[in-house]
């Protein structure tokens, strides 16, 4: 099957200064994004897919920096469940990112990098950004918006602020708020990446050190979340390493890689390193943890889509514990409660939160049948 060809990232400058929830502005955004597929004359078949945590705008192009396929490569392309050859697909690095979008790494007005005087940002701004996005590409209304994990959030975010925005509203593995477990979960991790000396506050652009170290514990302890136990099992179980010196799955008796799952997130952790910021990592986890569709609509998440013209789907996995199915079914109830089309699914799947992104042959029928719906 063809691979989707993306016009090179573009970093377009947005109109107007952009309005935070935290009552504070930023001037002079930029927000990195690619485009797959053509954009129709009435320009009615566009799909937004916004991104998850770790993820960028690199949807279905290979990785400038690791050289990876992109991260929904096998979704996104012609003939797939995102068909670029009757879509114009349209991804965008989030603001707060570090892959072209203003974030910590950015200029700050005095010149130097923002770091950690970047505003606190939640995920309905990182939606105005994109909405901002839509209007100056002359966008008023998506055939679809599709996310999964934080990129749900994303889509569900704009389904609910910007009502008519977006025809079809497609959340899968997410959530319409960010559970105490998960903000746990985040917590670790930002303690990480501070608690390495390197961080310096976050005032170590152009030093020369960066906080690898604690970034890698944060990526390795957000990984495990990702996955399931069974896959895990499945995958690693309790095998052993061969050792450097050839020994075929001996302990070490000490504190190196015995395991191949501990080698397999100090690989994750590491390489992790080279393609993300620290600082953007602090930022983007914040804004998911404040992230509560239901306290942004006065308490009540029926509230949120209130009034809504959407259709929307909402998929779930058997094995995620990070975004569970009853999360899911929150939504679905919310959504049926505001009288909202909506249809609801729950697939199997052995690959824990990170379904998503594998190879679930249930979820591309789903996609495909929705959006072409």
């Amino acid at each position: 099957m063809a691979s989707a060809r993306a016009q090179p990232t573009t970093c377009m400058a947005l109109a107007e200064p952009l309005a935070l929830d935290s009552g504070q502005v930023l001037h002079g955004v930029t927000v990195a994004y690619e485009t797959y597929g053509t954009l129709a004359a009435d320009r009615g078949n566009a799909i937004l897919v916004p991104h998850a945590l770790t993820g960028d705008q690199h949807l279905a192009s290979p990785h400038p920096i690791t050289g990876k396929p992109g991260w929904w490569h096998r979704m996104v392309g012609p003939g797939k469940p995102i068909d670029t050859s009757r879509f114009f697909v349209i991804c965008a690095n989030v603001v707060g990112g570090c892959m072209g979008s203003t974030g910590p790494a950015s200029a700050a007005p005095d010149g130097a990098p923002f770091a950690m005087r970047f505003p606190v940002i939640t995920i309905r701004d990182m939606v105005r950004s994109q909405v901002a996005l839509l209007d100056r590409l002359g966008i008023a209304r998506l055939h679809a918006v599709v996310g999964g994990s934080m990129g749900g959030m994303q889509a569900l975010s704009l389904a609910a602020n910007f009502p008519g925005r977006a025809a079809r509203v497609l959340g899968i593995a997410t959530s319409a708020r960010h559970s105490a477990q998960n903000i746990a979960f985040h917590e670790v991790g930002r303690q990480a990446i501070m608690a390495d000396p390197a961080w310096q506050g976050g005032e170590y652009y152009g030093s020369g050190r960066t906080p690898d170290k604690g970034l890698s514990v944060a990526r390795m302890a957000a990984h495990i979340t990702y996955l399931s136990e069974a896959g895990l099992t499945d995958k690693f179980g309790r095998r052993l390493q061969d050792r450097p010196d050839g020994s075929k799955g001996a302990k070490s008796f000490g504190f190196d890689a015995d395991f191949q799952v501990e080698s397999y997130l100090r690989h994750q952790g590491i390489s992790f390193t080279d393609r993300f910021d620290a600082n953007s990592y602090l930022y983007i986890t914040r804004a998911m943890d404040y992230f509560d569709l239901a306290e942004e609509h006065g308490g009540r998440l029926a509230n949120a889509f209130a009034g809504t013209d959407a259709r929307f789907c909402v998929i779930s996995f058997d094995t995620d514990w990070l975004y569970p199915t009853s999360e899911s079914r929150s939504i679905v109830h919310a959504l049926n409660a505001a009288a909202a089309p909506v249809s609801f699914v729950e697939l199997s799947a052995p690959f824990g939160h990170d379904s998503f992104l594998l190879d679930v042959p249930a979820l591309d029928r789903v996609v495909a049948g929705f959006l072409g719906q």
